[in-house]
This record gives C-alpha cells, sequence and structure tokens, in this order.
C-alpha cells in the first residue's frame, strides 16, 4: 500500500527551530538554530541579565524616600491626595520571633593523649553563658560597646566587689522574705483568670472492686511499719505494732517511799556553761613593714626595675619598690615631701611593663591637673578623667578624682578589667566630713584584681586603717611608715619689730624634735617689754601689742620679710586661715620689691601668654590686674576666691621660684610638691565653720611640711608670728608635737548609694555598711565570735531538753519572774548608790542584805563608803559561817557534789536570811551595788573606824575584838528574828527588819526608778503562785533549765552581733528606703523604679532634682531660666518641694528637720547665674555678685555638671526636649575664664 504523502503548510516565523542570542546591552543579536522548545521554538538566550544597567536608583524608591521621608515635598494645596496608610502583608508569625537562647552546653572531644585518635565526645555545661552587664556582676561577662567602656552607664550592674563572699542560700531567703510567699503545694489555682473551667489535677477515686491503680499500692506500702522500729509511737500508736521483735518496756524499779526512790535515782548537775577558750590571735591583714634602714642588696633583688629616678631611693622608697615587684598592696605613710609621689611613679612604670593599667585618684580636681602634667612629663601616656574634661582615655594611666571612680565603679566600667593598680593619693582625706565615705565606698566596691596604693600623711592608727582594708578586701598590706624628714624643720616664734627683737627668731623645736623652754620664756620676756614701752609711751588706756591692727600688721609683716631676705630663706609660704587676710596682707606690702628686672621681665611674659586665651573683657578684670601687679613684684596669692586660672599661674611661677612671698590658705598644702625654704603662720587659730579653735597636730604638721627643699637647703625653717600674746606653751607642745588626727569614718547613707546598690540585687547595702571602717571595730571579732556560737550550739545539744510537764510545767514563767526580779532589784540599788537621799540611806551603820556567790541573804553591817565613784563601793562586816579552824563546821569533802543553788521565793522575798549553823563568823567585804539586795530600815550605832581597825588581819589564835564581837551578835539576833517572824511583807520586807522603799521613803521619782519598783513589787506579788517550787526535783530542774537559759541568752547575743540588726546604720537605712518607697521610687518588693534611677543618676539633692524632673517643672522654661533654677534650688515651687521631701523624710524617722532640710537651697547666686546664661561679660557678673570671683566660677562649673547629669536623665525618662533644652543651657554658660582650659593640660 502506497503511503499519500500529507502536505503540511509551511512553517511561520516563530515555528522555526532558531533562538536569538542577545549580546550585551548594545541591542546586537544572533540567531542560533536548535531544538524546538515546549513552544515549538528554542528559548531566547542573552549573555547579560535583561534590561538597561541599574544607573540610577529605582523611581519608587526615590519618591519614597523623597516625599516620606521629607514631608515638606508633599503639595501643601492638595494634601487629601496624601496617603494616610500604606498596605503592609501581615506577618502574625513575626510576633514570636526570639532571640535564640544561649547553648547552656557543649561537647569535648577527647583524644588518646598518645596518637591523638578520637576516641568520643563528653558533653559539658559551658560557664558564664547568657552574661551581660545587664544581668550579671562577673567580670567574665562580655564587654559592653566601645562608647560605654570608659564610664561605663546607669543601667550597668557593677564588678562584685572583692572580699565579700557570695551570698548564701540563707541570705538569698532572707532577702526574699519581702517578696510574696507563694505555696507551691497547696491552695493552687486551677481555672485561669476570665475562663469559667480549668483542669482537675485531683487524682481519680477509685472504685471499690475496680481495678487497683500503681499509686495506691504505693500509698498502702507506706503505710506499714516494719517490726524493731524504734520510732514508733506509745501504746496508745495506731503504728506500732506489737510483734516483729519490739524491744520489751523497761521494768519497774519498787521503793517503800517516794523519798527512797528519789534518794535512789541520781541526778547529775546540770554541767556548768563551757567556759570561752583563749582566743587565736586575730588574724592579720597588715604587715609592718621596717623601714629604718635602706635594703642592702637592693641592687641584686631589683635587677631591672621598672623605673629608675635621677636621685637614690629612700629605704621606705626601696622597700615600697620590693613589695609592688611582689604584688602586694601597700600603705605608705610618710611627711608632706618625704617622697611618696616615687612609690606612685614605679607602680605607673610596672605597669605599662605588664601591659595593664593604674588608676591614680586624688581628692581634688586641681591636684589631679597638676599630676596629669607631672606623669605626663615623665610617662607620656596619661590620660585625664574630670567631670568636663577628658585627655586620652585609652591611656595606661589615668587620673582622676575620687568620685568619678566611684561613679565608673557603680556603672560597671570596662576600664576595672584591665585595672592593676589604683593609688589614692592623700587617703588620709578620709576623714573629711562631707567627702569621706567616697574613699570608704570606692575602697569596698573595688573588684578582688584590684591591688591598692595608699599614700597617706602620717598617721597614728595607720596599722588599725590598713588591717581594715586588708579585711575588707581579703588582701595583705604592707605598711609602710617614717617618721623621717628629708629636710628637718627648726621653729621659730617671732615677736615683732620693736628695734631690739626685730632681728630676733626665738627658737622653740630644733631639728632633733627637742622642745626649747628657754627660748620660748625669751619670746614671752620680750612681748612683755614691748607692751610695757608700748603702754609708758601710749599710756596704759592705749591699745596694746594685745591687739593687732593694720598697721601693726604690715610693719610685723615687712620686719619679717626684711630679715627673711637678708639671711637668705626666701621664698616663703605665709599660712593665713582667711581670704580677706591673705588679700590685706598682700595689698600692705605696696612698696616691697622682692624681684630683679629680669625676673619681671619672666614673670611679665608668662603672665600674658597664659591670659592671651581670654577674652579682652576678662583680661582686664579686676583681679586679673591686681594680681599681675602683684606678681611684678614677686608677691602671690592664693585661695578658692582667686580665679582658677589665676592660681594655676601662681603656682607655675612659684615653682619656678619667681614668687618670693605667697600668702595661701591651708589649701595649697594639699597641692603638689612646692616646696618653699621657709613657712610662716599668720596665726594658730582658726575658723573650722563652727567656731575658732587651735591648729590641730595633723594640720600644722601638713602645712609646716612645706618648708625645707630637698637639695637646697640642709633645714627648713618655721615661724610662728606672735602678733598678739605669745600663745600658751602647753598649746604649742601639743600642736608641734601631739599625736596627728586619727583616722576615722565618716561613712554615711546616701540615697544615691542605696538606689546603686538596690539596682543589683545581689549586692545588699547592709553588705556595704558591715564593711565600712565605723563597723570595723565590731566586726574584727566576728571570726572569734562565729567559734565561740559553734562550741555554745554543742553544748546546749549535750544538755538536752529540761522536763517540761508535769509539777515543772511552769518553771519556764518561773525563771523568767526570777530574773526580771533580780533586775529590778539591781537597777533600784544603782540608783540608790547614785543619788544624794540613797547615799545618806547607805551610811556607816545601815543593815543590809547581801546576795552574791559567797553570802546568799546574809545580813551586813556597812561601815565606809567610797567618795568616789561610779561604780561606788561599801565596805561592810558580812555574817558568814566561822572558818574550820576557828572552830566553824567542817568543810564538805572534795568528792561530795554540790547542791544545786535554786532561788525559793522566801529567798527572794528575803524571808528567810542566812543563821549560820554553829559559831557566827563575819567577813569583811567591798560590795558593789548589785550585791545588796536590799537595804533595811535598821541601824546599828557602831563606831566604824574602830570595827575597821579590829578587823585588820591578826593571828588566827587572836579572838576578834569586843566591837566586832558585838556587831556580830547583834547581825545574827537580827537574822534570827526575822526568819522567826514569818513570811513578812508583799514585795521583800522581812518579818522583823522592814525594808526602805526607794520611791515612797527615799523619794526617787524619776520615771525608770519609778517602773522597776513597781516591776519588783508585782514580780514579787506573783512568786508564791508557782507550783514548781514544791517539786523535790525543783533544785535539779532549776539549776538545768537555768544553765540552758544563760547558753541561749549568749547565744542569741552573739547572733545579734553576727547579724544585720547590730549595724549601726541600719534603723537610717529603713528610714530612708521608706522615703524612697513613699515616692515610689522603690517598689516593695526592692525592685528600682524609674525615679529611682533617674536619682541615681545625680551626685547631689536627688529627691528634689527627681521630684522636679518627674513633675514637669523645667519644661516651659527657657534654658537660661532652667540654669537659673538649678543654681539657686530656692524659688518657691522648688521650695515646696524641698518642703514636702523634709517632712516625709521627717515622717519616717530620719533626724534631719524639714528647716534644715530647706536651708541648703538657697537664693544666693540665681540673679548671677540668670545674667551669665544670658551672656553677660564675667567683669560685670563679678560686680554683680556678692562673693569673690572664685565662689561664682565654681558654682558655675558645679551646675553645669548638675546640667550634664539633668540632660543624661531626660534621656532616660524619654524626654528629648528637655535633653536639649539641658545641653543649650549647658553651652550658654560654658564660656570664657569661667571654663578656660587649665594651664597644667595644655
Amino acid at each position: 500500500m502506497e503511503l499519500e504523502r500529507i502536505a503540511l503548510p509551511p512553517r511561520g516565523p516563530l515555528e522555526l527551530p532558531l533562538a536569538l542570542l542577545e549580546l550585551g546591552c548594545a541591542g546586537r543579536f544572533e540567531v542560533l538554530p536548535g531544538p524546538p522548545g515546549a513552544g515549538g521554538a528554542p528559548p531566547s538566550r542573552a549573555t547579560l541579565p535583561r534590561g538597561l544597567p541599574p544607573f540610577a536608583p529605582p523611581p519608587v524608591l526615590e519618591l519614597e524616600r523623597r516625599f516620606l521621608g521629607s514631608p515638606e515635598w508633599l503639595p501643601p494645596h492638595q494634601h487629601e491626595w496624601a496617603r494616610r496608610m500604606w498596605q503592609r502583608t501581615p506577618e502574625p508569625r513575626a510576633l514570636f520571633a526570639l532571640e535564640p537562647t544561649p547553648v547552656s552546653g557543649g561537647l569535648r572531644a577527647e583524644r588518646d593523649p598518645h596518637s591523638g585518635a578520637l576516641r568520643g565526645f563528653t558533653e559539658e555545661l559551658l560557664p558564664d553563658v547568657g552574661l551581660s552587664a545587664k544581668n550579671s556582676l562577673s567580670l567574665r561577662r562580655p564587654p559592653g560597646p566601645p562608647g560605654q567602656s570608659l564610664r561605663g552607664s546607669a543601667t550597668n550592674f557593677p564588678f562584685w566587689p572583692g572580699g565579700l563572699d557570695e551570698p548564701s542560700l540563707e541570705q538569698i531567703r532572707a532577702q526574699e522574705e519581702e517578696e510574696e510567699d507563694v505555696d507551691f503545694e497547696s491552695n493552687l489555682l486551677t481555672t485561669p483568670p476570665g475562663l469559667k473551667r480549668g483542669v482537675d489535677y485531683d487524682p481519680p477515686v477509685a472504685v471499690p472492686g475496680g481495678p487497683l491503680s500503681l499509686s495506691s499500692l504505693l500509698g498502702t506500702l507506706d503505710a506499714f511499719t516494719l517490726g524493731g522500729d524504734d520510732t514508733g509511737g506509745g501504746p496508745g500508736d495506731p503504728k506500732k505494732t506489737t510483734g516483729g521483735g519490739s524491744s520489751p518496756p523497761p521494768p519497774l524499779r519498787r521503793a517503800d517511799s517516794l523519798e527512797e526512790l528519789l534518794r535512789e535515782e541520781v541526778v547529775e548537775p546540770p554541767p556548768a556553761p563551757p567556759a570561752a577558750p583563749p582566743e587565736p590571735p586575730e588574724e592579720s591583714w597588715a604587715v609592718p613593714v621596717d623601714a629604718s634602714a635602706p635594703v642592702e642588696d637592693f641592687e641584686r633583688l631589683v635587677p631591672d626595675p621598672a623605673f629608675k629616678w635621677p636621685f637614690a631611693p629612700d629605704p621606705f622608697q626601696q622597700r615600697a619598690v620590693l613589695c609592688l615587684e611582689g604584688g602586694h598592696s601597700l600603705l605608705v605613710a610618710a611627711h608632706t615631701s618625704a617622697g611618696k609621689t616615687a612609690v606612685a611613679e614605679y607602680a605607673i612604670a610596672l605597669a605599662r611593663r605588664h601591659m595593664t593599667r593604674t588608676i591614680y585618684t586624688s581628692p581634688i580636681k586641681a591636684l589631679s591637673n597638676q599630676k596629669f602634667r607631672d606623669f605626663k612629663a615623665t610617662f607620656g601616656d596619661v590620660g585625664l578623667l574630670t567631670g568636663d574634661v577628658q585627655l586620652r582615655p585609652e591611656a595606661s594611666c589615668l587620673i582622676m578624682t575620687t568620685e568619678i571612680l566611684r561613679s565608673m565603679l557603680y556603672n560597671g566600667s570596662d576600664v576595672i578589667r584591665d585595672l592593676e593598680w589604683v593609688i589614692f593619693d592623700e587617703v588620709h582625706y578620709i576623714n573629711d566630713a562631707e567627702r569621706g565615705v567616697v574613699w570608704e565606698e570606692v575602697l569596698i566596691m573595688l573588684p578582688e584584681h584590684v591591688k591598692l596604693i595608699l599614700l597617706s600623711a602620717t598617721v597614728p592608727n595607720a596599722l588599725e586603717f590598713a588591717q581594715w582594708v586588708g579585711r575588707t578586701k581579703r588582701r595583705r598590706l604592707r605598711v609602710i611608715s617614717t617618721r623621717q624628714r628629708p629636710v628637718p624643720l627648726e621653729h621659730f616664734l617671732y615677736t615683732g619689730n620693736s628695734p631690739r627683737t626685730r632681728h630676733q627668731l626665738f627658737l622653740l623645736l630644733d631639728a632633733r624634735g627637742n622642745f626649747s623652754t628657754q627660748g620660748y620664756y625669751a619670746a614671752v620676756e620680750a612681748k612683755k617689754e614691748r607692751t610695757s614701752k608700748h603702754a609708758q609711751t601710749f599710756g596704759a588706756k592705749q591699745p596694746t601689742m594685745g591687739g593687732s591692727g593694720p598697721g601693726q600688721d604690715r610693719g610685723v609683716w615687712l620686719a619679717l620679710l626684711g630679715v627673711l631676705r637678708e639671711r637668705g630663706q626666701l621664698p616663703v609660704v605665709a599660712f593665713t586661715f582667711s581670704r580677706n587676710r591673705c588679700d590685706e596682707h598682700a595689698d600692705a606690702l605696696g612698696s616691697l620689691d622682692l624681684v630683679s628686672s629680669a625676673e619681671k621681665g619672666r614673670i611679665r611674659i608668662f603672665f600674658q601668654r597664659c591670659i592671651a586665651r581670654l577674652r579682652g573683657s576678662d583680661r582686664r578684670l579686676p583681679q586679673v590686674l591686681r594680681l599681675a601687679e602683684l606678681l611684678q613684684r614677686g608677691i602671690g596669692v592664693h585661695h578658692s576666691g582667686v580665679l582658677p586660672l589665676l592660681k594655676e599661674v601662681v603656682e607655675m611661677l612659684f615653682s619656678q621660684g619667681l614668687v618670693k612671698v605667697l600668702f595661701a590658705t591651708e589649701t595649697f598644702a594639699m597641692g603638689v610638691n612646692m616646696p618653699a625654704r621657709t613657712v610662716v603662720f599668720d596665726s594658730i587659730r582658726k575658723h573650722d565653720g563652727n567656731n575658732f579653735r587651735d591648729l590641730l597636730p595633723g594640720e600644722y604638721v601638713q602645712m609646716s611640711g612645706r618648708a625645707g627643699r630637698r637639695g637646697l637647703d640642709s633645714t627648713g625653717t618655721v615661724i610662728i608670728l606672735c602678733k598678739g600674746p605669745v600663745p600658751e606653751m602647753a598649746d604649742l607642745h601639743r600642736m608641734m608635737l601631739g599625736r596627728p588626727t586619727r583616722l576615722q569614718s565618716q561613712f554615711r547613707l546616701t540615697y544615691s548609694m542605696i538606689l546603686n546598690l538596690l539596682r543589683a540585687r545581689a549586692l545588699r547595702v547592709e553588705d556595704m555598711m558591715r564593711r565600712s571602717f565605723s563597723e570595723f571595730p565590731l566586726r574584727r571579732d566576728a571570726p572569734a565570735q562565729e567559734r565561740r556560737a559553734a562550741e555554745l550550739r554543742q553544748a546546749l545539744a549535750a544538755l538536752g531538753e529540761p522536763e517540761a510537764g508535769g509539777a515543772m510545767a511552769d518553771l519556764p514563767p518561773y525563771h523568767r519572774a526570777v530574773q526580771g526580779l533580780r533586775r529590778a532589784r539591781g537597777l533600784l540599788q544603782r540608783r540608790l548608790a547614785e543619788s544624794v537621799s540613797g547615799l545618806r540611806a547607805l551610811a556607816p551603820g545601815r543593815v543590809v542584805v547581801v546576795c552574791t556567790p559567797k553570802h546568799r541573804n546574809a545580813l551586813g553591817l556597812i561601815l565606809q563608803v567610797s567618795p568616789e565613784g561610779p561604780p561606788r563601793t561599801f565596805t561592810t562586816l558580812v555574817l558568814c559561817e566561822k572558818p574550820p579552824e576557828e572552830g566553824g563546821p567542817p568543810p564538805a569533802p572534795p568528792d561530795a557534789p554540790d547542791a544545786p543553788d535554786a532561788p525559793y521565793p522566801e529567798d527572794l522575798l528575803l524571808t528567810r536570811l542566812f543563821l549560820p549553823e554553829g559559831p557566827c563568823g563575819h567577813a569583811l567585804e567591798k560590795l558593789q551595788p548589785g550585791d545588796i539586795a536590799g537595804v533595811t530600815a535598821k541601824t546599828l550605832r557602831v563606831n566604824p573606824e574602830k570595827l575597821l581597825q579590829e578587823l585588820r588581819p591578826r593571828p588566827r589564835a587572836a579572838p576578834p575584838g569586843a566591837e566586832v564581837g558585838a556587831a556580830v551578835q547583834e547581825l545574827s539576833r537580827l537574822a534570827a528574828t526575822a526568819t522567826r517572824g514569818g513570811s513578812g511583807g508583799v514585795g521583800g520586807s522581812p518579818g522583823g527588819l522592814p525594808l526602805l522603799d526607794p520611791v515612797g521613803t527615799l523619794q526617787l521619782r524619776d520615771p525608770e526608778t519609778v517602773e522597776a519598783a513597781a516591776t519588783a513589787r508585782t514580780l514579787a506579788a506573783s512568786l508564791g503562785s508557782f507550783r514548781c517550787v514544791h517539786s523535790p526535783r525543783f533544785p535539779q530542774q532549776y539549776a538545768q533549765f537555768a544553765a540552758r537559759q544563760e547558753l541561749l541568752e549568749q547565744l542569741e547575743h552573739l547572733q545579734f552581733l553576727l547579724s544585720d540588726r547590730s549595724l549601726l546604720l541600719l534603723p537610717e537605712y529603713h528610714q530612708r528606703v521608706a522615703v524612697l518607697r513613699a515616692l515610689g521610687y522603690v517598689s516593695a518588693g526592692g525592685a528600682v523604679a524609674l525615679g529611682g534611677r533617674l536619682a541615681s543618676l545625680l551626685s547631689c539633692h536627688e529627691l528634689v532634682l527627681t521630684e522636679l524632673l518627674l513633675g514637669n517643672v523645667l519644661a516651659p522654661l527657657r534654658p537660661e531660666e532652667s540654669v537659673a533654677l538649678l543654681s539657686c534650688m530656692g524659688m518657691e515651687r522648688v521650695r515646696a518641694v524641698a518642703q514636702r521631701v523634709g517632712q516625709l523624710q521627717q515622717d519616717c524617722g530620719l533626724s534631719q528637720s524639714v528647716e534644715e532640710f530647706v536651708e541648703q537651697f538657697g537664693f544666693g547666686l540665681v540673679e548671677v547665674v540668670y545674667e551669665w546664661a544670658r551672656g553677660m561679660p564675667f567683669a560685670d557678673i563679678a560686680r554683680l555678685a556678692a562673693v569673690q570671683e572664685g565662689a561664682v566660677v565654681r558654682c558655675i562649673q558645679r551646675l553645669e555638671e548638675t546640667c550634664r547629669e539633668v540632660r543624661q536623665a531626660a534621656r532616660l525618662v524619654g524626654e528629648p526636649a528637655l535633653a536639649a533644652k539641658m545641653e543649650a543651657a549647658s553651652n550658654m554658660i560654658k564660656r570664657d575664664i569661667v571654663f578656660a582650659a587649665s594651664l597644667y593640660t595644655q
């Protein structure tokens, strides 16, 4: 069959097996044959992506960025076309996006140690997982952002303080007592809030006859008790089984009478409370180092020192170097200008060698600037960190004030990680009442790896202070103390400008420390001669040299400076304890010129170069012109009223030897080492803020230590001006040779400290208080107290529980009544011995009842009363048994057990007095007020002097005197009569010997005595209602119970001393926390709220400033008004807030009154700060202010710090407008001479 050929239509151009290849983007194509595709033709291909290259952004993105990001591009007249919302694709699962949980474990490969072959893997827990600065105090947490590495952040946790133990489980439970107590075992909710039904967690009830469940079988097994279990109950206990080997009951003992049974049952007397064992020596954290002799083989011990001085180090410096090379912390106590800075220099160099960092802290900002210049010239790699200046923060040595370091510690700065040494200069500044707490906070908060160098002036308790630091940080401190001066001092008196005494300096204390009374009396005679001549010339009623006027002061100073200039003893530092007197003395020397023409040129060039940075009006300030004129004559002034820039000019010129006479206040003594040839004291009296007083030995030593230049002077000269009368010799001796002021704690609680510690829940304010220097004397015996508490617990366990049933059921209340009665009577006897009427009643001849360990309710006759007290002693003739060698009863056998001494009611009521069993004896005792149990109304007519003479030691065979025998027989008769007289009166009056009533008879009416007398009467009346005293076992049981109670009281006292309840500042802490809770800064559970976080950022007036911020008081004010408000803190609205906070503090129990709290906010510089913020020149500000220029500068500088803190707080609370306003206010006041850069940093 022939196939037919089917004619197909020709293919179209799209059906041909051809493909187009696009070459590049220029529109060139090639035709390629290929197999047909799904559509009949091969797919087209290209060498590049299709479309034009992306030479411009897409138009959609451009429109979104242009119109949506910049609304001003939208057409203002066609706003209805603007879109109000944009559609987006909902993504519900995005709500559940969580950060991945850190992996808490990992796999560790185990390999063969020889071949390295893999044996397997072991799972192990990874430490420090999920740690950050927001939740951990560990040094192993990762570092924070770079911007927070230097100063940290207010939201960071501090690092764990060194020496502070991790909190125990008991402490954690005690800390969580304030939180809600949730019972996870019962009363749990089964229905969620808002739902009608919940989940029934009760187990199903088994149906009788149904299948048994495993839980019911296990419950049945738990009900069985195996035989032989000694813990079963009594006969009535259903769990007690009768078979299975239970031990039979002990057989009953038979006796004919109860007394026989009691005699057979011998009751051992209770053991006495264990005596405290000898305490081991106290743990020593301070190691004194002898620095009296140089180290012989110093070069061999330190062959490659980290730092070399241009001079041979002193012995104490050599010892310090050895301690630093050994990695020890140390305390160096030495005189001013002795060379303590050399120790700091070596520590800085050692840290550079170890590639670690050092922080050098100083008490004042000016000293930080000076140290920055000195250390920068020595090491180069030095940074400075103050409130408004931050230079080279990455340097290996950072210099800052102690307040800056405290802020870094609380904010968790990462600089602390690399820290090896912290150097505390002038650490004796811890005695400062206002700022001393900062040193204690920093020392407590420093981490464990940081080593300490404490530089201090000579203090008498350096070892005690080092012991506290070492115990707090759990690190031994080496203590190097030296009283040797590199330049010895000679102290003189200068009496005036008379022709005879003008050139005389009266030696008072030589270079070897010998006080010269001859020089003192010579000065007194010269002063008297001058005074008498003055009176003869001007008359007796004219003012004498006892008082000094401006003219006389000028004459004395001109005469003294002339003498010193002739002797070559310039330059001079004249310490004057008044800023106004400094200026007056300098102005009074108008005709005195102490510098040469060449020195004048150097002074002028240096001064012009220093003030060239100031604006024109600031260069013409009255203080600038006046100081320039004084410096041209070699005279300088240095006190807090001088502008900071001018003070630095004076310091630099003085260090160059161009200032010959410097009138300064005592703040100059705290600066860097700027010694002079001579130091002059204008007076030895100063005003300390409260009243006038003489200089303390430590203050005198600090200032006089500026005399004597090392390497230039063989001795330094110290002169005391006697413009008035010569001071008393005792005052001078005490000031020059007395003991310096001890280092004393100034620790106090502040709201900032409390809030910063509450932020980190692991740190407790109680731990900070416990480790303060104020608590150290009370806590140094804590290890011994803990050992003693453990011993008492063991003794209590060995003593056993006393009988508490039957006739002994009321033994505990009887013991409490006995102890209360004894305490009340003891108080009454002490009040008697302290009162006039009581001493009149306790005169010789009075019969008293004596109760001591040797005498129990024995009558005594007072023969003599000590004239002085307290406590007074009463020499008393006491009735007792006659000794065996004088015919008395034989003593008990040594192995016979002592009968327990139990107080019966008749003994306590003094109705049963002591009567000798044989012949009456007597003893002469010296009694304390507490040894007298009662004062009877009976007196005997005796001759006390004759009795005392007859009672003197005599031979054994000699009989007692007639007076003694008669007195003893009368006491015995009174005791027998009182005992036969019956029960006597209630309250302690024997039947025949009534007692004197302290309140009614002796008229002691103070509340404490009246209350004690009422308590004694009540307790004495209740003694007859107790049944335990009628039991034959009462003496043994009472002795055992009393011994146990004594141990319990001792243990409770030790536990109190070891607990937080004994902290001195604990009541104030609770009061301040109550204030914070009332303001809403701290929650009931202890969490810090937003207000508390704001207050923790502020360094002063935390509560008032926080209330102003939260009350939005600063929002409607302009920047200049805001800064004026912050400066005065005394406007009406601020005063209202301060009154509210002060009243709240008083309601919570704080001692500060509302008036005292409000008075700290003053109006002083409101107008000055307001005009300064508006741009007024400083020359006009100086005329406007009522204080000196330096005080205005300090106020504005502190105000700028407050603005920065408020700006940071505003950012935290989410107020960008307020933050911008504070920044603008800060920029307004931060200008011109007030914020001129320090010359030391240039």
